[in-house]
C-alpha cells in the first residue's frame, strides 16, 4: 500500500469519517441521554457504515491495482455506503419525532454529507486530486542522464553524464576501456535533447499510466506519486519519460505534475 497515492479528496474523506465516528458518541436525540452505541442499528448499521465506506474508498486508493467486490470496485462500494448513511441521517434530522434532534444526529449528518460529497467529487474535481502527501523536493536537479546517488527515482547531487561507477557501484555509467561492451567511439556522449526543452525531474500527484513511445495507446507502466521520474523530451502535450529500469514511455497527462 502506498499512502503517497492519497489525494486531497481522500484527506477530506478521512477527516469526515473521524467526525462521523465522534458524532456516534454524542446524544442522538435532544431529550434522551442515549447515543448511537445504545443500539446496534444506529452504531453498526448507520454511523459505522459510513466509516466503513470511507475506509473502502481510502484502501482502494492505496492499493497498486483496484480491487473488486461482486464486480464493483471497493471505491464504488464505499461511496454507496457513504451516500446511504447521509440519506438516512438526513431524514432522521428532518423528522426526529417529539424528542428533537440531538448534537450526535446534527453533527453526524454534517459529517456524512461531507463524506459522501468528497467520495463522489474526488474523481471529478481536479483540485481534490492533488497529492495529500507531496513528494519530497530534490536536493538539486541533475543533468540529463546522471543517475541519482540515493537510488533511482530520487534526485540527489548532480553527476556529469557518463561518470564512471566507483568500486562496488553497480548502476549507471558506460563500461571502462578494456571491459566488455567498451567498443565504440571513445568519448561518445548522449544525443542532445530537443531544441527548447531541458530534461527535468518530476513527480505525479496521482497514479498515471505510461504508454509506449511507438505511438500505441497501450499502457506499459504506471507512474506512482512520491517517486521522481526523468522527463527526457516533450511529445506534444505529453512527456517522454524514463523509468527506474531504463524503460521509456509517454506520459500523456502532464497536468499538475511537481517539477524537481
Amino acid at each position: 500500500m502506498n499512502i503517497r497515492s492519497l489525494t486531497r479528496g481522500d484527506g477530506v474523506v478521512i477527516g469526515a469519517a473521524v467526525l462521523l465516528f465522534i458524532a456516534s458518541f454524542l446524544h442522538t436525540y435532544d431529550y434522551l441521554s442515549s447515543n448511537a452505541w445504545d443500539g446496534l442499528g444506529l452504531s453498526l448499521g448507520l454511523y459505522l457504515g459510513g466509516v466503513i465506506g470511507a475506509a473502502l474508498v481510502v484502501i482502494n486508493r492505496c492499493l497498486p491495482q483496484p480491487r473488486k467486490v461482486a464486480g464493483l470496485e471497493l471505491a464504488t462500494v464505499g461511496t454507496a455506503f457513504t451516500v446511504l448513511t447521509a440519506w438516512i441521517l438526513f431524514w432522521d434530522l428532518v423528522d426526529p419525532g417529539a424528542v428533537g434532534a440531538g448534537p450526535g444526529l446534527v453533527l453526524g449528518f454534517i459529517a456524512a454529507l461531507v463524506l459522501a460529497g468528497a467520495a463522489i467529487a474526488t474523481p471529478l474535481v481536479p483540485a481534490l486530486q492533488g497529492a495529500l502527501v507531496p513528494a519530497p523536493k530534490p536536493a538539486a536537479p541533475q543533468p540529463y542522464g546522471a543517475q541519482p546517488q540515493g537510488g533511482y527515482g530520487y534526485p540527489g547531487q548532480p553527476q556529469p553524464y557518463g561518470a564512471q561507477p566507483q568500486p562496488g557501484q553497480s548502476f549507471g555509467g558506460p563500461p571502462q576501456p578494456g571491459q566488455p561492451g567498451a567498443a565504440g567511439a571513445p568519448g561518445a556522449t548522449a544525443a542532445p535533447a530537443a531544441a527548447g526543452f531541458s530534461p527535468f525531474w518530476f513527480a505525479v500527484p496521482a497514479p498515471r499510466p505510461l504508454v509506449g513511445d511507438d505511438g500505441s495507446s497501450a499502457p506499459i507502466a504506471e507512474l506512482t506519486p512520491g517517486v521522481w521520474y526523468l522527463a527526457v523530451e516533450a511529445r506534444g502535450q505529453g512527456l517522454l519519460t524514463e523509468m527506474q529500469d531504463g524503460r521509456r514511455g509517454v506520459l500523456q497527462d502532464a497536468s499538475n505534475i511537481q517539477r524537481g
